[in-house]
């Protein structure tokens, strides 16, 4: 069986694959993955799914939902549930059992090994495979999935998707490094879109349009940025971005070569 979590929550056993209708039972399981195989007390499950504002039969409700998330999870033939109830709480063994949110964090561990040792065409097949296992938002997360309950929840999505970003960056870079700078402007204009305030992305940019070819579209992705920074924030880009920009103007040929020196902005 496998979590998937990266993305609506949904659980997958071979080719069939099913969701959780009931929000808060989703709630419960979420948590559950999030700290899988460790022990979690009903006063935190109750906080994710009521936060504050308990109810009276609150600890009865979190019966209910267990005894449904059991019900889910029971797999024909397969002795046992993967929920158990251990003092003073409830954990969920993870078993042979998959969780997507686990394998994530693991190849970009293991392509940030690969990126620092300069194995870049390795490094970025880790870094692809991490991010081809996204379906959306975390858990939902910023929508109407589970990630609107409690800290646990809200804190473990928040985490995924800062080393999403993470990983975005460092695939960009090995990409330069491989003189796959075409490739990279596609992904990297996405990026800076949907990500306006991250300044290395619009610093990768440039130097991938500036390298196919694109002197002027790079300077221009300068001025976008810099208005976006002033309008939001009254800031000026940081020295990296500037020094980016005027090693353009002046056709600074460090920019051609290998682009660890240009990308560290100097």
């Amino acid at each position: 069986m496998r979590y998937e979590m990266l993305g609506p929550l949904r659980v997958t056993d071979g080719s069939k694959s099913m969701t959780i209708n009931a929000h808060k039972v989703e709630v419960v399981l979420s948590v559950l993955l999030v700290r899988a195989d460790q022990v979690v007390s009903p006063e935190q499950l109750m906080a994710e799914i009521w936060g504050e504002d308990l109810p009276r039969r609150a600890t009865a409700g979190l019966h209910v939902y267990i005894s449904q998330l059991r019900k889910f999870l029971r797999r024909p033939g397969v002795a046992g549930n993967p929920v158990e109830t251990r003092a003073p709480g409830y954990v969920l063994h993870k078993g042979d059992d998959e969780i997507d949110a686990q394998i994530f964090p693991q190849l970009v561990d293991e392509g940030r090994v690969l990126l620092r040792e300069g194995r870049h065409d390795e490094a970025a097949c880790r870094f692809e495979q991490a991010l081809a296992l996204w379906r959306g938002p975390a858990l939902g997360h910023g929508g109407k999935g589970p990630a609107v309950a409690g800290p646990i929840i809200d804190g473990f999505a928040t985490w995924l998707t800062e080393t999403r970003l993470e990983c975005q960056e460092m695939l960009a870079e090995c990409r330069l490094q491989l003189g796959r700078h075409r490739e990279a402007v596609g992904m990297l204009y996405a990026l800076t879109a949907e990500n306006p305030m991250r300044e290395v992305f619009y610093r990768q940019l440039m130097l991938a349009l500036y390298r196919s070819e694109r002197q002027a579209d790079a300077l221009k992705v300068y001025q976008s940025v810099r208005r976006t920074l002033k309008d939001e924030l009254g800031l000026e880009p940081g020295r990296p971005l500037q020094n980016l920009q005027q090693a353009i103007l002046a056709g600074d040929p460090e920019l051609l070569a290998p682009p660890s020196l240009a990308l560290s902005g100097r």
